[in-house]
C-alpha cells in the first residue's frame, strides 16, 4: 500500500519545521513567498492530499489516448478556490474517460518571473495546457508562444483589449453585477461601496465595470471615495486592518459590493468588530456562491459560478484545440446567477 503523505513528510525533505508547512498549506499565519512556493512544490511532487487529487489512477476502459498528458499550470493550491476545485472536478473526470492523465504543475514565482516552462514538464507527452489562477500578463504571452494548446480559465486584467493568442474561458461578470447593484439601489440602498482589487484579474476588472456602469446609470450619488481599493496582497482578512480602511471614509455606505466571497467575508467581519449589524446598518454582497458564503451569518447575498459546467467548457474548448489547432481563437462566456440572501435583506422599518 502506498504511503499516506502528510505534512512531517514535507517538512523533512525541506528541512522546514512541521509549523511553517501547516501555515503555508492550510493559508494561516505569514510565510514567505519563496518558502510557500518550495512547499507546494514538494507537496505536489510527494503527491499530498487536495495537491494529489487530480493524480487519481484514471479509470478502466477502453482509452483512445495511452500515456498522453494535460498538464494544469497554477499558482494557487489545486482545489483551494471554489471555481478550481467544482471546475477541475468535472475537467479531469472527462479527460480521465478519454484517457488523458491531468500532470499539476505547481508555478513558483522565479519560473513565473524569468518565463520558463517548469524543470519537469515534458512537452513530448503534453498535449494541452489548462491554466488557472495565473494573471501575470508576461507569463500568459509566454505561453502562447510555445505553439502548445492551451486554454486560460480567466486571465490579467486586459485594461487595453489586447488580444491572447489562446483560447480563454470566463464566467460572466459584467452585466450579473450591473443587475445586483441595480436591485440594491432599488431596494433602499442610495450609496454603495466597491472593495477589492479592480485590477487583479479580467473577471474582477469586468466585475468593478458592472458596479461602475450600474452607479453611473442609476445612483444618484457619487461613491467614489466610499470604495476600497488596496492591492490583492493587502491584508484583507485582518479585521482591524479592514476596520481602520471603513473608518477612515467619509461616511458609511449603505451597502458593499465585493469582488468576491472572500472579500465579502472579511467585511463582514470587519462591519462586525465596528459593532455594525448586518442587513440594518449596511448591506454586503460578494461574487462566487463559496461554501463560506452559506454558512456566515448572515448568509450572504452572491453570484454563482456554475463551476462543475464551466469544466465541461474547458474540456470540450481544449479538446477542440488539440484536434483542430488551426481554428480561430475563442473567449467563452459561462452565465452566472444572483443568489439573494439575508445580507442584503430590505433594513426594518
Amino acid at each position: 500500500m502506498k504511503k499516506r503523505i502528510t505534512v512531517q513528510d514535507i517538512a523533512d525533505d525541506l528541512g522546514l519545521s512541521r509549523n511553517t508547512v501547516s501555515k503555508a498549506i492550510n493559508g494561516t499565519g505569514n510565510v514567505a513567498s519563496e518558502t510557500r512556493d518550495l512547499i507546494f512544490q514538494k507537496a505536489a511532487e510527494l503527491g499530498y492530499k487536495q495537491f494529489n487529487l487530480l493524480s487519481a489512477p484514471n479509470p478502466v476502459i477502453e482509452k483512445p489516448c495511452v500515456n498522453r498528458e494535460i498538464a494544469l499550470f497554477t499558482c494557487s493550491v489545486p482545489g483551494s478556490q471554489y471555481l478550481s476545485s467544482t471546475l477541475l472536478d468535472s475537467f479531469q473526470k472527462k479527460i480521465s474517460s478519454l484517457g488523458y492523465r491531468l500532470t499539476v504543475y505547481m508555478l513558483r514565482s522565479d519560473i513565473i518571473s524569468s518565463c520558463i516552462l517548469p524543470e519537469n514538464f515534458n512537452e513530448s507527452s503534453t498535449d494541452a495546457i489548462l491554466v488557472i489562477e495565473l494573471f501575470d500578463k508576461a507569463y500568459t504571452n509566454f505561453l502562447c508562444s510555445k505553439n502548445i494548446p492551451t486554454l486560460f480559465v480567466d486571465s490579467f486584467a486586459n485594461l487595453h483589449h489586447e488580444t491572447i493568442a489562446s483560447d480563454v474561458l470566463y464566467m460572466e461578470n459584467t452585466n450579473s453585477v450591473y443587475q445586483l447593484i441595480h436591485h440594491l439601489l432599488n431596494s433602499g440602498c442610495k450609496t454603495i461601496g466597491y472593495v477589492g482589487d479592480r485590477f487583479h484579474c479580467q473577471s474582477f476588472y469586468e466585475r468593478w465595470h458592472g458596479y461602475q456602469n450600474a452607479m453611473k446609470d442609476l445612483a444618484t450619488q457619487d461613491c467614489t471615495k466610499l470604495c476600497i481599493y488596496e492591492e490583492d496582497s493587502a491584508p484583507y482578512q485582518n479585521p482591524n486592518w479592514l476596520g481602520e480602511k471603513i473608518k477612515n471614509l467619509p461616511f458609511p455606505p449603505d451597502a458593499f459590493f465585493c469582488a468576491n466571497d472572500y472579500l465579502a467575508i472579511c467585511m463582514v467581519r470587519a462591519l462586525k468588530v465596528l459593532n455594525y449589524s448586518l442587513p440594518c446598518d449596511i448591506k454586503v454582497a460578494g461574487f462566487d456562491n463559496s461554501n463560506e458564503s452559506q454558512i456566515i451569518e448572515p448568509p450572504l447575498t452572491t453570484v454563482a459560478i456554475h463551476g462543475t459546467e464551466m469544466g465541461y467548457t474547458a474540456t470540450n474548448l481544449l479538446l477542440n484545440r488539440i484536434k483542430y489547432p488551426d481554428t480561430p481563437y475563442t473567449v467563452t462566456y459561462v452565465q452566472t446567477d444572483i443568489i439573494y440572501r439575508s445580507s442584503t435583506e430590505n433594513r426594518l422599518l
